[in-house]
């Protein structure tokens, strides 16, 4: 596992040393200089998709930042591309960022809303010479742009006139063209060292219908062109981005500084989040659901943040786990398992315990009195101040069929012809006949008790384990998913025995058990609902499935880290 990153300037003697983020003394740098009264950041999401663990790192790092130095954070959506785009994103993209606990300044922001103003501006660069629109195809494009070890060369169309630029530009708004057509370029310099300097685009035709514009626009700018006049536009002071838009920045002050922005933004670059034994590609990930690999963006093998929640993760786990792997400008993969550990670590304390058996064996105890019911109290937690739950032991219960064997292996510590387990919070009972049906399945276990052994140990003998058990009349019937990591490589798009990211699908990422017996008071567990099923994990009420008295229960994670082993 991975060891979260800690700050080498913390002092033992003044605290706990604090997991790095170089971004925190940049900010407080700026506020102690005057050079800013308040910070403003932002997270902006393109609606093509859902958000991805990746994400929250980011999602944490802009609130988070914000809040820690008394600074507010935009929520704006860069909706540029329409023809990928759509309201269903939008919503989860806001439920997600809600769901972890952060809640946005304002009103929410779209980069559609300056498309007046990002056009107007695109009109002065071309009055300035500093944009043209030009005729060239993709294929040709890409041909003059040259190589990262060979310059490009100008497009023929590159020195048209100003006047020739702002007719061809208006004849491009007004829906003259076909799609790719033309593109406005800005004029920069086709032989710089940065790929992102020769002339970049900045729009492109796209007769398409806008989820917030309607059909207002045919030409919609490019990201490039989009992003760093939008947060000039809102007053951003720290425009906070991945690694990958490091080559970007000096683009993104261009523009800045040959235009009459608002403010300056100063854009900053972190390490971007890489898991292994996850895929978060919003292309791929999309692929996975078109094409029915898994049951929708929230099923609970993605690595999407929906799924993290049906999948019982906690927003605090989440967020604790992002503050754990730090905020640098290093690039490196963290183990999934310290995600696991988060979460283990926050369900451990909260989640309330409570018995299930997976795959139900009757049980009849043979000298218990028939009709005789005893409510026994057994506490909700361990450690934590959660009340008692109440669950009846009775003549009839079920054990987990694994928790006996006839010819059991060395060390064995469950129950075995002849011998003695103890029942959780209950008796000590032993195993004295197994009940076969005509193909030699064991259906049936008839069992004697020790009455003398509830909240005690038997005298004169060793009782080898404990197993857990749930009431037969009165347990309640429920469906358990038992979800495993999607991928089988923790480099499902590099693996060495794989042709490709789905070649490494896990077959045995999602199991489907019915008939599981759980103890009453599980039938009440209402959607979202988190446990520890003593034995076999944590479990979460799934958040669309699961109904009162019908209850579907998600195995969040197991009780140890059974991949590293």
């Amino acid at each position: 596992m991975s060891k979260p990153t800690v700050d080498p300037t913390s002092n033992s003697k003044t605290g706990p040393a604090v997991p790095v983020n170089f971004l925190r003394p940049i900010i407080q740098a700026d506020l102690d200089s005057g050079k800013h009264t308040q910070i403003v950041t932002r997270f902006p999401p393109e609606p093509n998709g859902y958000l991805h663990i990746g994400h929250a790192k980011s999602i944490c790092v802009n609130f988070g930042l914000a809040q820690e130095f008394g600074g507010v954070t935009h929520l704006r959506f860069d909706d540029t591309n329409p023809a990928k785009e759509d309201q269903e994103y939008i919503d989860a993209i806001e439920s997600d960022v809600k769901w972890l606990g952060f809640q946005w300044s304002g009103e929410v922001r779209y980069a559609s809303q300056y498309f007046d103003q990002l056009h107007d501006w695109a009109v002065e660069l071309i009055k300035a010479g500093k944009a043209y629109v030009d005729d060239l195809t993709p294929d040709q494009a890409k041909q003059y742009r040259g190589t990262l070890t060979e310059p490009g060369k100008n497009s023929p169309f590159r020195d048209r006139s100003v006047e020739e630029n702002l007719d061809w530009f208006a004849r491009m708004r007004a829906g003259e063209f076909p799609d790719g057509a033309r593109v406005l370029r800005a004029k920069i310099d086709m032989a710089s060292p940065n790929m992102n300097l020769r002339d970049p685009i900045m729009y492109r035709i796209r007769h398409a219908h806008h989820h917030q514009t309607g059909d207002k626009w045919c030409i919609y700018p490019n990201y490039d062109f989009t992003h760093g006049q939008s947060d000039a536009i809102e007053g951003i002071t720290h425009s906070i981005c991945t690694l990958e838009f490091e080559s970007h920045r000096p683009l993104y002050e261009w523009f800045l500084e040959n235009l009459p922005v608002p403010a300056n933004p100063r854009q900053y670059e972190f390490s971007r989040l890489n898991l292994n034994y996850t895929i978060t590609s919003k292309r791929k990930l999309k692929q996975l659901v078109d094409e029915k690999h898994v049951n929708g963006w929230d099923d609970p093998r993605m690595s999407t943040l929906s799924g993290f929640r049906r999948r019982g993760y906690t927003p605090k786990s989440i967020r604790n786990f992002c503050e754990m792997i730090g905020t640098n400008r290093s690039d490196g993969v963290v183990d999934f398992g310290m995600l696991e550990f988060s979460i283990r670590d926050d369900l451990d304390h909260s989640a309330p315990r409570a018995m299930c058996v997976l795959r139900p064996l009757k049980v009849v105890i043979t000298n218990y009195p028939e009709g005789q019911v005893e409510n026994l109290e057994l506490p909700c937690h361990p450690k934590e101040d959660m009340g008692v739950r109440v669950l009846p032991f009775a003549r009839e219960i079920y054990i987990d069929r694994e928790d006996f064997m006839e010819e059991p292996p060395k060390g064995y510590k469950r129950l075995e012809p002849n011998g003695e387990v103890r029942l959780r919070g209950s008796y000590v009972i032993r195993a004295d006949e197994a009940i076969k049906d005509a193909d030699g399945n064991i259906v049936e276990l008839r069992c004697s008790y020790d009455p003398q052994t509830l909240g005690k140990n038997p005298e004169g003998r060793k009782v080898k384990g404990v197993v857990h058990w749930v009431p037969a009349a009165a347990s309640v019937e429920c469906e358990v998913r038992l979800y495993d990591r999607l991928f089988r490589s923790p480099n499902p798009e590099k693996a060495e025995d794989s042709a490709g990211f789905l070649d490494n699908i896990n077959p045995d990422s999602l199991q489907v058990l019915t008939g599981c017996r759980a103890e009453p008071t599980l039938g009440n567990a209402q959607p979202e609902d988190r446990f520890q099923f003593e034995r076999e994990g944590y479990f979460v009420a799934d958040i669309k499935d699961s109904k009162p008295g019908a209850p579907v229960f998600n195995r969040t994670v197991t009780l140890r880290d059974s991949w590293g082993q």
